[in-house]
C-alpha cells in the first residue's frame, strides 16, 4: 500500500531552460510543486546531489534535451519521504541513492543478456525525468541503491555516477593485473577510478592540464602526473580518457604499449582527429567506448568503495549556487567533485 507524500508544497530548484554556453545562463531557478511518487517510485528529500560533467553537457546543449525545462542532477543522496504503490524494499527515512540509469525495458536482448546499459529504451535521471538539483526527487525503487547511514552525504553523492562510470571505464580498459594505467583528465570520476586501480595493484600515470588535479593525483598515489599532452614516463597497458577532448584520443593511443586498450569514458566527446594506422592502432591496440552502466556495476562499485575506503574529494556548493558550480566545472576550477547541498537556514 502506498504511503502518501505530505500535502503538496512548493520547492525551489534549477532547470535547463535554454541550452547554450554556460556564460549565457542556461540553468535557471524554478519553483515547482513537490512531486507525488507514482507506482514503484520513492520520493527522496535530497541531502546532496553531485554535479556531473553530463549535467554541463545537457546545460550547454552538447546533449540534446529529451524534454523541456528538465531539472538536472543524477548523483542523488536522500532520505525516503514517501512511497508509491508497489514499493517494498525501502521504508520511510531510509537513505537511498539515485543514479544516472533510471529505467530499462527489461525485455530486449541487451537487458536479457546482462547489458542493460545498452537498452534502446533506457531512460536517465536528469535527462528524461527531473533530477536532484532541487529539494526533492523521485527515484524508481528498482534502480535505487541502499546507502550507509554513517557517511557524509556529500561524499557519497559522487560515487553514484562519477564512481560507477569510472569503475565501468576501468573494466572496459582491460587493465591487466599489476598493469600500467594512464588517466587523461582528473576530475570527479578519474580520481575515484584511480584509487580502485591503485588498490588493485596498478601503476597509475595521470595526464591533465590542471595543476591542482596533478597535485591531487600524486597525493592519492599516482606514480606520475603530467600535462594532458605529455608522454607518460613508460608505455601504458591501458588508458582511460575522461576529458571530453577528442584531440587526446591519438595522444593516448600513441602512449599505449602493444595490445593496449584505450577506453573513452564520456557520454560526449569533441571530434577525433584522423588516426594514423601505424602510429595509433597497429600492434593490436584497441579503442573502446563506455556507455552508461548496469545496476550490477553500481552494486559492485559501491561495495568495493566501502571495502577499500575510497577517499572522495569534494567541493561543496549550496543548492542556491548550482549555476556557479556548473560554471566552475566548465572552467576546471573544481577540485575533485562538485556537490550541491541544501542551503543552511
Amino acid at each position: 500500500m502506498a504511503v502518501p507524500a505530505p500535502a503538496p508544497a512548493e520547492q525551489t530548484g534549477w532547470a535547463v531552460q535554454t541550452p547554450g554556453p554556460i556564460g549565457t545562463g542556461p540553468l535557471a531557478r524554478v519553483r515547482r510543486d513537490v512531486p507525488v511518487p507514482g507506482p514503484g517510485e520513492l520520493l527522496l528529500n535530497v541531502e546532496a546531489c553531485g554535479v556531473c560533467r553530463t549535467d554541463l553537457h545537457l546545460a550547454e546543449g552538447d546533449l540534446p534535451p529529451h524534454r523541456p525545462s528538465t531539472v538536472p542532477g543524477h548523483e542523488i543522496v536522500g532520505r525516503v519521504a514517501a512511497l508509491g504503490d508497489g514499493t517494498g524494499l525501502f521504508r520511510i527515512g531510509d537513505r537511498v541513492g539515485g543514479a544516472w540509469l533510471r529505467g530499462t525495458c527489461g525485455s530486449c536482448r541487451y537487458c536479457r543478456g546482462g547489458r542493460e546499459n545498452l537498452c534502446p529504451r533506457s531512460v536517465y535521471t536528469g535527462w528524461d525525468a527531473d533530477g536532484g538539483f532541487a529539494g526533492t526527487a523521485l527515484v524508481p525503487e528498482a534502480f535505487a541503491y541502499r546507502l550507509p547511514d554513517d557517511r557524509d552525504a556529500a561524499r557519497l553523492a559522487p560515487l553514484l555516477c562519477a564512481g560507477i562510470i569510472g569503475y565501468r571505464s576501468l573494466r572496459r580498459s582491460a587493465l591487466p593485473e599489476g598493469g600500467r594505467l594512464g588517466i587523461y583528465g582528473f576530475g570527479a570520476s578519474a580520481h575515484l577510478a584511480a584509487q580502485v586501480a591503485l588498490a588493485e595493484g596498478a601503476t597509475v600515470h595521470v595526464l591533465t592540464r590542471s595543476a591542482q588535479a596533478r597535485a591531487l593525483a600524486l597525493e592519492l598515489g599516482a606514480a606520475s602526473a603530467g600535462g594532458a599532452y605529455d608522454r607518460p614516463p613508460e608505455p601504458l597497458d591501458s588508458a582511460i580518457l575522461f576529458a571530453p577532448v577528442g584531440d587526446l584520443v591519438p595522444v593516448a593511443l600513441e602512449a599505449l604499449d602493444r595490445s593496449g586498450t584505450l577506453a573513452v569514458a564520456g557520454i560526449h566527446l569533441s571530434d577525433i582527429p584522423v588516426l594514423n594506422y601505424q602510429r595509433h592502432l597497429f600492434q593490436e591496440r584497441s579503442l573502446r567506448s563506455v556507455t552508461s552502466n548496469t545496476r550490477e556495476d553500481g552494486r559492485e562499485f559501491l561495495a568495493l568503495a566501502e571495502r577499500v575506503g575510497i577517499r572522495v574529494t569534494v567541493s561543496p556548493y549550496p543548492l542556491s549556487r548550482a549555476d556557479q558550480a556548473l560554471a566552475d566545472l566548465a572552467a576546471d576550477r573544481v577540485n575533485g567533485a562538485a556537490v550541491l547541498v541544501p542551503d543552511r537556514l
